[in-house]
């Protein structure tokens, strides 16, 4: 039996998620069904996260184990020969110890959210930004930002149904960044809550359109309470960037 270390990318739009569902297609089952097809085993992939409907991947980390003999590169190219005509590619494959694990090894996970400005609708990028139909005040938004850096009960920026047993999460990185009519939100962390990159980049949006201040910002943080929330940004915009390892 190999373990095998995968770099996923995908279009999240016609997904119900990374995860698989019963009520509709998932990227993980694909990654599945394409493995199954190569080899003739039942496969399960684990992933470093599990992205929610809509939100797209430039590297996401992922593991499978297979008994049949085949060279990573050879298992690359089959995946990706089965995985056509779905949005979903993986861009490398390694052969990896068995004790390593796309989740629990994982050290940090970054994100990133795209935003443009503008009043036009989106047309190709429909679906892969959230479109605000005004200018925002990203240095606004990038000083409100640091607020949240730090160790933290982000209760209120988490979802009612998310799973994890602690609201506390130490949120290692959140910039902002502007040019033109985009707006990119970058987030890191070991791990985050259910909707925290998208509830945290909705309440910044506010503060870039000048409806609350960094002070209300502070305020829903100590709140802990999800009912302080501002909203929830969309999903078009998030993308898993990529997940840290041990080296070595």
């Amino acid at each position: 039996m190999t373990r095998f270390a995968l770099t996923v990318e995908y279009d999240g739009r016609p997904f119900m998620g990374w995860q698989r569902q019963d009520h509709g297609p998932s990227v993980q089952a694909a990654v599945e069904r394409a493995a199954q097809e190569i080899t003739g085993e039942v496969v399960a992939v684990h992933a470093a996260g599990r992205t929610d409907a809509g939100v797209h991947a430039l590297g996401m980390r992922a593991h499978l184990d297979i008994a049949r003999t085949i060279t990573p590169f050879r298992l690359m190219e089959a995946l990706n020969a089965r995985l056509r005509p779905d949005p979903v590619a993986v861009l490398g494959c390694e052969a990896v110890p068995d004790d390593w694990h796309a989740r629990f090894s994982c050290l940090a996970r970054h994100y990133e959210y795209r935003i443009v400005t503008r009043r036009a609708p989106l047309t190709w990028e429909a679906g892969l930004a959230w479109r605000v139909p005004h200018d925002l005040d990203a240095v606004a938004m990038a000083d409100a930002a640091q607020i949240l850096v730090g160790r933290h009960d982000f209760t209120t920026f988490r979802s009612a149904h998310c799973q994890a047993d602690s609201p506390l999460r130490t949120l290692d990185r959140l910039d902002v960044t502007a040019g033109g009519d985009r707006i990119g939100v970058f987030a890191s962390a070991r791990s985050f809550l259910h909707h925290q990159v998208r509830s945290m980049v909705g309440c910044l949006a506010l503060v870039g359109q000048g409806k609350w201040s960094k002070a209300d910002l502070e305020a829903a943080l100590e709140a802990a309470d999800r009912t302080a929330l501002g909203f929830n940004a969309p999903p078009d915009g998030l993308y898993f960037l990529r997940a840290d390892y041990p080296s070595g």
